[in-house]
């Protein structure tokens, strides 16, 4: 089976793609044909070594992926060979099989493809910790959505709204906001091109928004606190930006307001009874329409470096797909 290798730490051109042994799985595992991988940020920043988790050389990077079960080892009745499955994983979903313990893995809802069922687990989980379990948004609030157009930010766009939230998206061009609004976006915010403080005070007549979406950091973080409303809860979620923002611990006293950090991957490993419910909540507002990935662009597996590329150049919209068997 072929998979891609990350023999040395540097950006997406520096990894290879390579002929393995096809995966048996051990006690507890099960193997799976691996149909669909989802690309994310963290993937960018894990080859080069700038990320929390930091695999051994060499590995195969990848989190989240959707497949068939080839073949379950000992000891696994939860599955069987033949079942639809999707799951998360630390490592190794950019290969055409993987074998993972099978407490990892949950079955796809019936009419679900896999290119959606690979785009779901960490935008929508860590969306769905932030807005539900960290800000607890509850309906008639505002949200502010920074970076809207990216994975977690249209996943947080459309869990505000099934929340029944008023969202403002902002993003950096008016065809990502286009996206946002296709995604239920009641109001947008073009932060290139618009003063971004003036911009919240209109779109909320001055009262500044209840919880803020925040997945990029640098210098929209501190504008964006500012015109936080009272009582306000700000998400720290990441810094796609690359610039860990420094802001005024006053702010937070002038406002009430609250800065509030979001690992989703942390919550997902010591809570996991809460993490499975919130994936259970996700797929019935998916079987009801509330919930729909935006997959912008699918790859081969050889062309695995030109998707982080893309997701590094913030060419993407929404979630980008691998498709190892291509």
């Amino acid at each position: 089976m072929k998979a891609i290798l990350c023999k040395s730490w540097g950006l997406p051109d520096t990894l290879v793609v390579e002929e393995l042994p096809d995966v048996i799985p051990a006690a507890g595992q099960v193997a799976i044909r691996v149909e669909a991988a989802g690309v994310n940020f963290p993937d960018v920043l894990i080859i080069q070594n700038k990320y929390q988790f930091k695999p051994e050389l060499p590995f195969t990077p990848g989190s989240e992926l959707a497949g068939v079960i080839t073949a379950v080892g000992d000891g696994v009745t939860n599955v069987k060979t033949g079942d639809k499955v999707l799951a998360f994983v630390s490592q190794g979903a950019f290969a055409q099989q993987i074998a993972v313990p099978a407490k990892l893995v949950m079955p796809m809802p019936p009419g679900l493809d896999f290119d959606t069922a690979a785009a779901v687990t960490l935008t929508y989980g860590t969306s769905h910790h932030a807005v539900v379990d960290r800000a607890q948004l509850k309906a008639g609030e505002t949200m502010l959505v920074l970076g809207a157009a990216g994975g977690v930010g249209l996943a947080a766009i459309e869990i505000g709204k099934a929340l029944g939230a008023r969202v403002i998206a902002a993003a950096s061009t008016d065809e990502k906001l286009a996206v946002c609004t296709e995604h239920g976006a009641d109001a947008t915010i073009n932060y290139t091109t618009q003063d971004l403080r003036e911009a919240i005070k209109a779109a909320t007549d001055g009262k500044g928004p209840d919880v803020i979406y925040d997945p990029v950091g640098g210098i929209y973080a501190e504008p964006a606190f500012r015109s936080i409303g009272w009582r306000g809860r700000y998400l720290v979620v990441g810094f796609a930006n690359g610039e860990i923002p420094k802001l005024p611990l006053n702010l937070a006293l002038l406002k009430g307001a609250s800065l509030v950090g979001v690992f989703w991957g942390e919550y997902a490993r010591r809570e996991p009874k809460a993490n499975l419910a919130a994936m259970r909540e996700l797929m019935e507002w998916m079987a009801q329409g509330k919930i729909k990935p935006h997959i912008s662009g699918r790859y081969a597996l050889a062309d695995t470096a030109q998707a982080l590329n893309d997701m590094a150049a913030r060419k993407v919209t929404g979630k980008v797909v691998i498709q190892p068997q291509k």
